[in-house]
C-alpha cells in the first residue's frame, strides 16, 4: 500500500458502527488510501470540533451541518442513515404526557434533538418544559432515578432501555418516516474543503472500500469493534452494526440526500438551524 502526505486527522465515536466502518481504513488495509490519525470522541464533542474547525475529517450529527459547511463538505458515504433506527423518548411511567416536563437530551445540536423538536411540535401541545443536556450514557439512569421526567436516547439504548425499567413513549424515527417516507439521517462524515477535490474523492472511495471490506469479512473488524465498545455485549454490538451500517453508509444516493435536505429544511422552517444554501450539500 502507498500513501502520500501527512496522516489525515480524523475523529469518530467508539460506537460499533463507526469502528466497523473505519476498521480497514484505520489499520492500513485499503490500498492507496490516506493514512489516518484517529481520535475517539462522542458525537457532541465532534460537533464542537467541527464548529471550531478542528481535524480534517469528522463524524458529526447532520444537525450541525448548517453551521460548518463553509469549511467542511459532506462526504457521500461513511455516515449513518436508516429505517427503524431513530431516537426514542423514554419515561419511567408509561404514557406520561410531556407538556411542561423536563427532558434530558444528548445535545442540542444533534439530529436526535432536531427529530425530537419536530415531533414535539406536532405531538406536544403547549410544548415540553426544560431541556437538560447530558452525556447519552447518563440519560437512562437519570430517567430511572427520577432526576428528569423523560430522556431522548440514541445508539444501543434502543436495545437496552428495558433493563432500566423504562418505557418507550415515542419513536422519533417512526414519526419522521411516517411523515416523510424518507430514511432517518443521523450521523454524517465531513471533511475539510481545503483538502481539495482529488483528495476528497480519494477519501470517499477509501471509506467505501473500508465499508465493503467490513461487510465481506466482519470477523476481521471484531477485535477493533469490541475493544472500543465500552463493555457492550457482543450481540448488542452486532445489532448496532446491523441497524446503522447499511446501503446508505456505502452511498447516500438520492433518498439519502433527500432525507438530509428534508430534515434541515424542516428544522430551518421551525427556527432550529440556519437555512442551507442551494449547493450546500454538493460533493466535492
Amino acid at each position: 500500500m502507498t500513501t502520500t502526505g501527512d496522516p489525515l486527522r480524523i475523529a469518530y465515536s467508539p460506537c460499533p458502527n463507526d469502528t466497523f466502518v473505519f476498521d480497514a481504513l484505520a489499520h492500513g488495509r485499503v490500498p492507496g488510501a490516506p493514512a489516518l490519525d484517529v481520535t475517539f470522541a462522542d458525537i457532541d464533542v465532534t460537533n464542537g470540533m467541527a464548529e471550531r474547525g478542528e481535524h480534517d475529517v469528522l463524524k458529526v450529527s447532520y444537525a450541525v451541518l448548517p453551521y460548518v459547511l463553509d469549511a467542511y463538505t459532506l462526504l457521500p458515504c461513511g455516515g449513518a442513515l436508516g429505517r427503524g433506527c431513530g431516537p426514542l423518548v423514554l419515561t419511567r411511567e408509561p404514557g406520561l404526557g410531556l407538556a411542561g416536563r423536563t427532558v434530558a437530551v444528548p445535545s442540542e445540536k444533534s439530529t436526535a434533538y432536531l427529530l425530537f423538536r419536530l415531533w414535539a411540535a406536532d405531538q406536544v401541545p403547549g410544548g415540553v418544559g426544560e431541556i437538560v443536556v447530558m452525556p447519552f450514557h447518563e440519560i437512562m439512569p437519570a430517567v430511572r432515578d427520577g432526576k428528569v421526567d423523560a430522556g431522548l436516547v440514541i445508539h444501543e439504548a434502543r436495545f437496552t432501555y428495558r433493563n432500566y425499567g423504562l418505557h418507550k413513549l415515542a419513536d422519533m424515527g417512526e414519526h419522521w418516516e411516517d411523515t416523510t417516507g424518507l430514511p432517518i439521517p443521523l450521523g454524517a462524515i465531513i471533511a475539510k474543503r481545503a483538502l481539495g477535490a482529488a483528495a476528497l474523492t480519494r477519501l470517499a472511495d477509501s471509506i467505501r472500500t473500508s465499508v465493503r471490506a467490513a461487510w465481506d469479512a466482519p470477523e476481521v473488524s471484531r477485535p477493533y469493534v469490541m475493544a472500543h465498545a465500552q463493555e457492550m455485549d457482543p450481540a448488542v454490538a452486532d445489532q448496532h452494526i446491523g441497524l446503522y451500517v447499511n446501503e446508505f453508509t456505502a452511498d447516500l444516493g438520492d433518498d439519502g440526500y433527500a432525507a438530509v435536505r428534508g430534515l434541515l429544511t424542516r428544522a430551518a422552517a421551525e427556527g432550529l438551524v440556519p437555512p442551507l444554501g442551494p449547493d450546500a450539500l454538493a460533493f466535492p
